[in-house]
């Protein structure tokens, strides 16, 4: 312990008591008539459902006094827009992070270009937030507001409680907001890198903001190459493999040819890929899983990943 020295937990600790790596977004909500797109700045926002919940989701932690707060609460929609960094765009996202300003206000400085979602699209008639041209990445989501019991939560001047614990108005200052996400899109050559593969000439260049710091400066990290280190090559035997597919609770089998074509499968992840293969038995009336099987699993997953 003698080269650490603790330092006290406070109010924002994530910038206040620790160096923290955050994202760079532009977080996009409809205005109170439902007409305009206000954006405003936000690093606090990070993958919440990953797997096995029947949809994904983001969590977004932010002032409930903040236009994206009374935005999610009126209309319950939002775009996550991450940018690129330049020194410029850095300076005008610190502006567009300026707690007070209005909608209009903020649309004045924003030095983005505002353009239709790809829910915009898909939906002529509906209402959604704009997207922004120059995000490199964007994620359309829409407010999980029964989560908690936060479906009644209202735009207030004040929030008194009681309080929910983790979505909907969490504080008297504070909200959290469960997203779902419905669209992820990225610019053609990032969304081409994750379906063929990433190396350090396709990775998405997005940068890391450190926050509020020094009571006096926003801190920003600009994106350098990143260093690939492969999966370790660790097989696991067969009879492991057995024995983890005897203990499904289901009536498909698997040959041994079947389960050697998993021996590469990292352990933490096998059960999950074992149940898909199990899943597309049933669909398709199969009992017994062998290696021409697994050669069509494996061929569909492909093909959905490149979709």
């Amino acid at each position: 312990m003698q080269d650490f020295k603790e330092i006290r937990v406070m109010d924002n600790f994530y910038q206040s008591s620790s160096f923290f790596p955050m994202p760079l977004t532009l977080i996009g909500t409809l205005d109170e008539k439902g007409e305009k797109t206000s954006f405003g700045a936000y690093s606090l926002i990070f993958p919440y459902y990953i797997a096995g919940k029947g949809f994904y989701a983001m969590v977004l932690e932010c002032r409930n006094s903040s236009n994206t707060c009374k935005g999610l609460l009126r209309h319950g929609k939002c775009t996550i827009n991450f940018l690129p960094y330049t020194k410029k765009g850095f300076a005008n996202h610190v502006d567009m992070g300026f707690p007070g300003d209005t909608p209009e206000e903020k649309a004045k400085n924003l030095h983005y270009t505002p353009v239709d979602s790809l829910s915009q699209e898909q939906d002529p008639n509906g209402k959604y937030p704009k997207i922004l041209k120059e995000a490199l990445q964007v994620m359309e989501c829409t407010w999980v507001k029964e989560l908690d019991n936060a479906q009644d939560d209202k735009v207030q001047e004040e929030y008194d409680g009681p309080y929910h614990n983790f979505n909907g108005i969490t504080s008297k200052f504070g909200a959290h907001f469960i997203l779902k996400i419905d669209h992820i899109i990225l610019k053609d050559k990032y969304q081409e890198a994750l379906v063929n593969g990433c190396n350090r000439r396709n990775f998405c260049p997005l940068p890391t903001n450190w926050g509020y710091r020094d009571s006096k400066n926003f801190w920003c990290s600009d994106y350098k190459k990143p260093e690939a280190v492969g999966i370790p090559d660790r097989k696991i035997d067969l009879s492991s493999l057995r024995y983890a597919a005897e203990r499904l609770n289901t009536d498909v089998k698997f040959t041994d040819e079947a389960l050697a074509t998993l021996v590469k499968v990292p352990r933490p992840f096998l059960k999950l890929v074992l149940n898909g293969c199990v899943s597309w038995a049933n669909e398709n009336n199969v009992k017994v899983i062998t290696e021409k099987e697994m050669a069509i699993i494996n061929d569909k997953r492909s093909k959905d990943k490149k979709k």
